[in-house]
């Protein structure tokens, strides 16, 4: 008996090996600070994990890292170790809520804000290794346009737009929509409402968006949804616990879930384009190309 349970592990590895699972690269961005791209990103990452995802979630606002804070995690490594050698990926990985693998970032380092190319491409060759773990990988990227958050961002299937109802989150929304799109001729976005009050004031925030870009830009928005403004959500920060966990039956949790639920039913990557190789190498092409010095 126990040699066939081995032999049906080995046969299932084998099929992994040769048929991997795709895997779908989320980048969630927003241009300006504040907007709640690393609440949407941990807790989409557990929702996703309720749903029997294998999810990991890079924390790719390198230099002011603080997806570990959040999720009251203490690891012993992070992205500055396997930058430096020291450390495998694998190594650094911790465990959070409901089986989420989390990537460390190297919170107060600031050389690792503007990472050169040789650097770029250790981190992300890493990612390698893990075609058979993960079947989602979330990239929570820092605030503002730098190099490293328009790689992050090229490099990933989808790119999530989170923006709220005040003037400076829309103009950096369109900021860096505008700058994928022209510079890089990244053309679909996906708008999450944040903290919004109402439904009808998601849906109006969005139409606020596609109004400038329909105007003057080549791209097509897509409208992910909306999540309230829940005080249930401040109180989990303060326990350093997701909110889908923390307050399951509030009205962000529920949200939360929705959103999950739609991100499942978006066309999955085929071929080399859903490998995690994929991802890497494109990562490292971006990269390579903000790290060349003009003659």
């Amino acid at each position: 008996m126990l040699a066939s349970e081995d032999a049906l592990d080995q046969a299932s590895g084998l099929r992994r090996m040769l048929d991997p699972q795709p895997i779908r690269a989320i980048a969630v961005t927003g241009g300006k600070g504040g907007v709640g791209k690393t609440n949407v990103s941990v807790n989409l990452g557990v929702a996703m994990c309720e749903l029997g995802h294998r999810v990991m979630l890079l924390d790719a606002d390198l230099g002011l890292a603080n997806i570990d804070v959040v999720l009251g995690l203490h690891p012993k490594y992070d992205i500055s170790h396997v930058l430096s050698g020291e450390r495998g990926l694998d190594e650094i990985v911790v465990e959070g809520p409901l089986g989420l693998r989390v990537v460390p970032g190297a919170s107060g380092i600031q050389a690792l804000s503007e990472l050169g190319p040789a650097q770029h491409a250790g981190l992300i060759r890493a990612f390698g290794d893990l075609a058979g773990d993960i079947d989602t990988l979330i990239v929570d990227t820092a605030a503002g346009i730098s190099d490293t958050v328009l790689s992050f961002s090229r490099a990933s299937h989808e790119i999530v737009v989170v923006v709220c109802d005040e003037p400076a989150s829309i103009t950096d929304a369109y900021a860096i929509i505008k700058l994928l799109n022209r510079d890089y001729g990244h053309y679909r976005f996906r708008v999450l409402a944040n903290m919004v009050r109402s439904a009808q004031e998601g849906r109006d925030l969005y139409t606020k968006m596609c109004k400038v870009t329909d105007r003057y830009l080549d791209v097509m928005l897509s409208y992910m949804g909306a999540l309230p403004l829940d005080e249930h959500l401040r109180k989990a920060v303060r326990a350093q616990r997701p909110v889908v966990q923390a307050f399951p039956r509030s009205r962000v949790s529920q949200g939360f879930r929705n959103l999950a639920k739609k991100v499942e039913s978006w066309p999955q990557p085929k071929g080399a384009n859903g490998q995690v190789q994929f991802f890497v190498e494109r990562l490292i092409q971006f990269s390579s190309e903000y790290g060349e010095v003009a003659p």
